[in-house]
């Protein structure tokens, strides 16, 4: 549930704190005076995309918070845990910060995370619902996604469109082995000299670069041979050694130190160093035993790093390139030399992948028939609870092209008379009507898979091209709705205003030689103001009163 909203510097908002409250939450106010910058903040907080033009002017940023009461057992804790956010108290702290340069950032419990992470917990905090909602209903794409939303069919969807991408890419590649087999047959004769002139060669990991190191050497040989003489020499060989000399000193401080043994550690350094000088000697001694002044080798060396620059010329910068190149040549020319055999294992995977993919996605249009049904049913009964009680609902699930997302076309039909033909949703659904279809359909999902809901659901003037009798069966499924669910609705009509728990007015002032958008929650006397203002206009009549007062009692009652 939405325990409290913070807006600063969006939009026409300044600052604007909101605490919302269980049941009705209903926001009313003069058109263009701001009231959908409550549902749009909201929608930040649940991953939408942010824009720079949303950041009020002369600000630097715009900043959303949201305070959600959550449960912490279950799988938005699962999901928090595994980004390594933690809660102890039950609330949710989610902020949205958007730059004049269109960037944004997003934090849940004051730590850095990403928009997916919030359109991923999104589910677990809140559902809106508006008139661009409202359009989506038309595409066959959205009518699909809310008929698998209803019967909970996400992961016999995933498998399908696993096969279905396995199996498209089989075909791809079966498609591409027969199209290209003419080509490649032209290409073996290159392939094959390739492949041999590499072998011939036979280029190994790291070759180079030790060869290139013992040239360096051979080219210096005698300097080489020179320096390591002279450095054994006074290590070690010398009469005058560093050896010599360090056991001369090693024998005084033992004398030193069987007087005074504070002299130990030193004592005990010096014969490393002694240790290390031997080792060092001996190694130079060993190096200088390997030192070959054979005139041959360097022409050796010479001309095998000659023949890997012009592999590397043709196949590779570096050797691990060359053979990359080579075992893709090995590839290109099984491929070939065997290309019935690849064909046949081709076409026996794309045919179980076929037979896969029927089985799959024939469970998925199982189920989705299934669901249909019984969305279609509760959907009809919603609909007699806001005003529409001909009107006939059918979910059509026919068959069509195979996708990932299974092979059925779904198709929203509805006929608003009894008797009349079921039609496609766009061709007969009038505005008011489609309103209160989204609002069935919205209730009805939770009810059709047994679920308790999301714990915010908000409605952007779902009341659109709803008047009269529909409008006041419209606020009392809201009303319904509420006492499982916190409702959020942004409304025109004085109608649906009087079954509000909760009351806010959007105001617009100017402050200051600008206008302003202020939101304030309405005590029992204003509500009735604001009601009066929404039946009778800026000039709010005796009459106009006595009807908010009545349409605030008869919502009290429900």
């Amino acid at each position: 549930m939405l325990l409290e909203l913070l807006v600063e510097n969006y939009a026409v908002v300044e600052r604007a704190r909101i605490r919302f409250h269980e049941g009705l939450n209903l926001l009313t106010g003069e058109t263009g005076s701001g009231k959908s910058i409550v549902v749009d903040a909201l929608g930040l907080l649940l991953g939408s995309r942010a824009s720079a033009e949303a950041v009020r002017s002369d600000a630097e940023r715009a900043r959303v918070s949201g305070v959600f009461a959550v449960n912490r057992d279950g799988e938005l804790a699962s999901t928090l845990t595994e980004a390594g956010i933690e809660f102890e108290d039950g609330d949710l702290i989610v902020e949205r910060e958007i730059g004049t340069n269109g960037k944004s950032r997003a934090f849940v419990n004051n730590r850095l995370v990403t928009t997916q992470l919030l359109r991923q917990i999104a589910p677990f905090l809140g559902d809106i619902h508006g008139q661009n909602q409202q359009q989506a209903l038309f595409t066959e794409t959205t009518q699909r996604e809310l008929l698998d939303a209803a019967a909970q069919l996400a992961p016999l969807k995933q498998q399908v469109a696993a096969v279905y991408h396995k199996w498209k890419d089989a075909r791809a590649r079966l498609e591409e082995l027969s199209q290209n087999e003419q080509e490649k047959l032209r290409l073996l004769d290159l392939w094959r000299f390739q492949r041999k002139e590499i072998e011939s060669t036979s280029p190994r990991s790291g070759e180079d670069a030790a060869l290139e190191s013992e040239r360096r050497v051979l080219q210096n040989l005698t300097r080489v041979a020179e320096a390591a003489t002279g450095a054994f020499t006074l290590l070690y060989d010398a009469p005058e050694s560093v050896t010599a000399r360090l056991t001369q000193a090693i024998r005084r401080v033992e004398e030193l130190e069987r007087i005074d043994p504070k002299l130990g550690e030193t004592l005990a350094l010096l014969k490393q160093a002694s240790i290390a000088v031997e080792e060092a000697s001996t190694t130079i001694r060993d190096y200088l035993t390997h030192i070959e002044n054979d005139p041959n080798r360097l022409d050796d060396v010479e001309s095998r790093l000659a023949a890997l620059d012009r592999l590397k010329r043709k196949y590779g910068g570096t050797i691990e390139e060359i053979l990359r190149f080579f075992d893709e040549v090995n590839r290109q020319i099984d491929e070939v030399e065997n290309a019935s055999g690849h064909r046949q294992k081709l076409e026996t995977e794309v045919t179980q992948l076929e037979g896969e993919y029927e089985k799959r996605a024939g469970e998925l249009s199982a189920n989705r028939k299934e669901a249909a049904a019984k969305l279609s049913r509760h959907v009809e009964q919603e609909l007699k609870s806001l005003a529409m009680a001909g009107t006939q609902f059918r979910i059509a699930v026919t068959d069509g092209a195979w996708t990932g997302a299974g092979k059925d076309r779904v198709q929203f039909q509805v006929s608003p008379n009894r008797g009349e033909e079921l039609r496609p949703l766009d061709k007969v659904a009038s505005g008011g009507e489609l309103s209160r279809l989204s609002l069935a359909l919205k209730t009805s999902m939770g009810a059709a898979n047994g679920a308790a809901g999301v714990l915010t659901l908000v409605f952007d003037e779902v009341d659109a091209g709803v008047g009269g009798a529909a409008a006041a069966a419209l606020g009392k499924r809201l009303k319904q709705l509420s006492r499982s669910n916190q409702v959020i609705c942004v409304t025109h009509l004085a109608q649906i205003a009087g079954f509000a728990d909760h009351h806010y007015a959007v105001l617009k002032r100017e402050r200051k030689g600008r206008v302003e958008t202020e939101i304030e929650e309405l005590g029992r006397r204003e509500r009735a103001q604001e009601i009066g203002r929404m039946l009778s206009g800026e000039t709010i009549t005796a009459e106009a009163l006595r009807q908010a007062e009545q349409l605030i009692q008869a919502g009290a009652a429900e």
